[in-house]
């Protein structure tokens, strides 16, 4: 098999613990590049923290950002966008607003925030991830209820983290019960994710496939976390990192060395070193006929 694609995850995959970028991966990147393999990178970040890591690794392409609703090459030129419309946003709010967390609206160009604390240490570690505040700024107000009433946004995703997971419980059974055409997504340590119904990294893949005329079966999936695991059972060769939980690496056909270890690196010089470019297999395929 000919891999045309090759998608990668950025937090626990591209990136060490420590948030930084390594000549070795960067060189490995460059190295599929000259392959003639199309990369993107797929991630619940915003688009802005996404596309920065892409100009480091010199990508021009399109990116599956936001788990999938903001997928382009920049935000002037979308493939693809689905975002939760205002009127739904202000009434999931009213209804958040009634419990001990912290919300964060994601829009494309910047987030919304309450002001509330709670005792989560998640909320601090997950600001880290949204990217640099000049590209992607925050603005921390009293009532998102208040200022959604006056100034109503469609977001892409909504972050809330509880005070504690009973919290996180009665609130997620809240929220099904309300709306239909979301989804919530339940993390660890009281976090939920709510994104517009439809969206994921896996159907992500299969709009760029189909804009690039490119099967899932051509692609290679690299991925840590539980959302990457349909796309690495779908893709034609699907990868965990060796920090992964074991259901993601019980889904994967192969697992390489954690982030820490470069497992991006290693993968691609393993898989990658004797694929030729098309062009030059379509050669030798003439030169055979003649």
């Amino acid at each position: 098999m000919i891999y045309k694609l090759l998608a990668l995850n950025i937090d626990g995959t591209l990136l060490k613990n420590n948030g930084r970028l390594e000549r070795g991966t960067k060189e490995a990147i460059e190295f599929v590049k000259k392959k003639d393999v199309y990369i993107t990178l797929m991630t619940g970040r915003n688009f802005m923290s996404a596309k920065k890591v892409a100009k480091a690794l010199k990508l021009d392409s399109f990116l599956i950002t936001f788990h999938g609703a903001v997928i382009g090459r920049s935000l002037d030129e979308k493939l693809y966008e689905s975002m939760i419309p205002s009127e739904k946003a202000f009434n999931i709010v009213q209804i958040l607003e009634n419990f001990d967390c912290n919300i964060r609206l994601l829009h494309e160009r910047y987030s919304l925030g309450n002001r509330k604390k709670i005792q989560n240490n998640m909320v601090a570690k997950t600001i880290l991830t949204y990217g640099d505040p000049f590209f992607y700024p925050t603005q921390f107000v009293d009532s998102l209820g208040d200022v959604l009433r006056d100034e109503p946004i469609d977001v892409a995703k909504i972050d809330v983290f509880f005070a504690s997971e009973e919290e996180q419980e009665n609130a997620v059974e809240t929220l099904q019960n309300a709306f239909t055409g979301i989804q919530l997504k339940k993390q660890q340590q009281g976090r939920i994710e709510i994104l517009p119904s439809g969206v994921s990294k896996l159907n992500g893949l299969m709009r760029i496939g189909k804009e690039l005329n490119i099967s899932l079966k051509e692609m290679v999936v690299i991925g840590d976390g539980m959302d990457d695991i349909p796309a690495i059972e779908a893709a034609g060769l699907g990868v965990a990192m060796g920090n992964a939980p074991n259901e993601v690496k019980k889904a994967a056909n192969w697992v390489t060395r954690s982030n820490e270890q470069l497992g991006v690196a290693y993968m691609i010089k393993e898989h990658f070193r004797k694929q030729q470019r098309p062009e030059f297999l379509q050669k030798i395929r003439i030169a055979e006929q003649k």
